[in-house]
């Protein structure tokens, strides 16, 4: 017998239907409006920062302690972050690209990044706000230049670092497959090297964007010489609240950073995360993958798609095809044995002597300064410099003891990864100089001073880079490796030696080095410290730094950089720069 279907359930089944066909239809409108909310709040802002950066240079800016002022102080403080991250980004490929694929000018190149990455922010200071300054006398736009580069400083070397690491490790197989069909220079980069290094690009991008946070206090508020720069920013706002010991203006502006650090975790951090997963180098698919809801509903955005469809990808095309007929004419030429171009020689000659000239010419008149240092300065300088090295060789090893198990656990596990990714942010951008003062207070009652505080101070800021690295390459090493040992049954031991150590070894020399050029930068402010009304410093190279910068003395600032960029370079050279060939070798990933 054929029973037919209730009558009240059948209608209630089809409307409960049609709810979801309209509920589906609605909801890519929706996600189109919010992404037009989303661009309309952008070019308010633009319009806001156009309107404050050229405006009349102020003298004096006095920064409010009220928490009202927190919102305005927190976007001013986005903005120079977020430009400066785009600027280091751009650097970084250019410069990891250039010193990849240039052999005359490559050890130049890395040997000049182990330079620059030593030199601490303060050193950078005098010049760049002076001639930012110079450039824009009567505009706000000066001072604000000014501190996006120099937290630019703060933030470009290890990104630099991760790219061109990424590009000497790609697999050869790879570079094999893109020579065969005829990549350009423009199609390998965004189809091949761009891809294989986003993983570890991204993860040092979330540790430079940290590093800008702990610069900030010392980019939007600082004294050269007779000169005080202040700029209105949550920077200066916690520098002023620590300096005057205003607890509960500590706690807001705590907050205040705590609240963007979590929304740019879960808003952009987490989607470019999920969305990277997919260059992992790998034969078989992973079986946990890392999702985004918020990357989830981007991709199935109308609007966005139908704007990618009608631009990026006829644009994309165009320039691939065009590129693609230069380098056919290029062969056909160079196979006809017609020479092109007949006077670029002469001009690269002609550009690197000016550049010579120009260096020798600033280099001559800089060491002119170090004529009135006297001995008794030397030995000091000599000495601080000892003292730092212990102390940032110190915190270096501390830090890795606890960074390489965890970042592996974190990168092998996404549900760990999920909830330890959102505090290792949180932990790695607050900056450390507003907590400096509770552990500073603590380490004096235990018997402890500056100098045993200052380490905990390097550990707070550069232990970050080791792990955000470790996670990456835990990230990065293909499933199908995991799943072997799995399946042969490796112990913990055989795991870590014939797996993960290898596997994660070229990013986590690149976290290293980062690592230890990072406790050199953030010796200028452990090892001298502003509580309320006084002075904390203890025997040190970056004391003797911020000591020169307070002072106005440009020839011990000038010697001081000198003397720690010579040792960084010297431990670069002896140390990291052996084992990076060793990754760029035998721990090469092959297929």
């Amino acid at each position: 017998m054929i029973q037919l279907p209730d009558s009240f359930s059948y209608i209630r089944g089809r409307e409960t239907l049609a709810r979801a066909q309209v509920l589906k239809r609605s909801w890519p409108f929706m996600l189109d409006l919010c992404v037009a909310a989303i661009g309309l709040a952008c070019f308010y802002g633009v319009v806001v920062i156009a309107k404050y950066w050229f405006g009349h240079s102020e003298p004096e800016i006095v920064i409010s302690q009220s928490p009202r002022a927190l919102p305005l102080y927190a976007f001013y403080s986005v903005v120079r972050i977020g430009l400066a991250y785009l600027l280091s980004l751009v650097f970084a490929v250019g410069y990891g690209y250039l010193a990849a694929y240039n052999k005359r000018l490559e050890a130049l190149m890395i040997a000049g990044l182990d330079i620059l990455q030593s030199i601490p922010v303060l050193s950078f200071l005098p010049g760049v706000m002076l001639a930012m300054v110079a450039l824009f006398p009567t505009r706000q736009i000066g001072v604000e230049m000014g501190a996006i580069l120099l937290i630019f400083t703060g933030q470009v070397w290890n990104m630099a670092f991760s790219f061109y690491s990424s590009i000497k490790s790609i697999p050869r197989e790879l570079s094999e497959a893109a020579n065969i069909y005829r990549f350009s220079r423009l199609q390998r980069l965004v189809q091949l090297e761009l891809p294989y290094a986003a993983i570890g690009l991204v993860w040092n991008s979330m540790v430079s964007v940290a590093g800008g946070w702990f610069f900030l206090m010392a980019c939007e508020m600082f004294v050269l010489g007779p000169r005080d720069f202040r700029l209105p920013g949550l920077g200066s706002y916690l520098q002023t609240a620590a300096g005057t010991g205003n607890g509960v203006a500590i706690a807001w502006g705590l907050l205040a950073m705590v609240s963007i650090i979590v929304a740019t975790d879960q808003f952009i951090w987490r989607p470019i995360i999920a969305w990277s997963d997919k260059f992992k180098f790998e034969q078989v698919e992973s079986k946990a993958r890392i999702k985004s809801p918020l990357l989830h509903l981007v991709q199935n955005s109308t609007a966005l798609r139908s704007l990618g469809r009608l631009t990026t990808a006829p644009l994309s095309e165009t320039l691939y095809r065009r590129y693609a007929q230069e380098r056919q004419q290029r062969l056909a030429q160079s196979s006809s044995g017609s020479t092109s171009r007949p006077g670029s020689p002469w001009l690269r000659v002609l550009i690197s002597v000016l550049a010579v000239v120009v260096v020798s010419y600033a280099a001559f008149h800089a060491l002119g300064l170090l004529r009135e240092v006297r001995f008794a300065q030397f030995k000091e300088i000599l000495k601080g410099a000892l003292a730092t090295f212990l102390r940032v060789n110190v915190s270096l090893l501390l830090a890795a003891a606890w960074t390489i198990p965890a970042g592996v656990a974190i990168g092998f596990h996404p549900r760990l990864a999920r909830i330890a990714q959102p505090i290792a942010q949180i932990a790695a951008s607050v900056p450390a100089t507003a907590l400096f003062p509770v552990i500073l207070l603590a380490l004096i009652r235990v018997g402890g001073g500056l100098g045993i505080g200052s380490i905990a101070l390097m550990m707070l800021g550069t232990q970050w880079y080791i792990l955000f690295n470790v996670i990456a390459g835990a990230m990065a090493i293909p499933s199908d490796l995991r799943e072997v040992a799995t399946l042969f049954r490796f112990t913990t031991v055989q795991r870590w030696k014939t797996v993960i150590l290898p596997g994660i070894f070229p990013f986590l020399i690149t976290g290293m080095v980062t690592a230890s050029g990072g406790a050199w930068n953030a010796s200028i402010i452990a090892e001298y410290f502003r509580l309320k009304n006084q002075t904390l410093q203890t025997v040190g190279l970056g004391a003797q730094i911020s000591a020169a910068t307070d002072s106005g003395q440009f020839q011990i600032l000038l010697l001081a950089t000198m003397v720690m960029a010579l040792m960084v370079v010297t431990i670069n050279r002896l140390v990291w720069r052996p084992l990076y060939r060793l990754a760029g070798t035998r721990y090469k990933l092959e297929g």
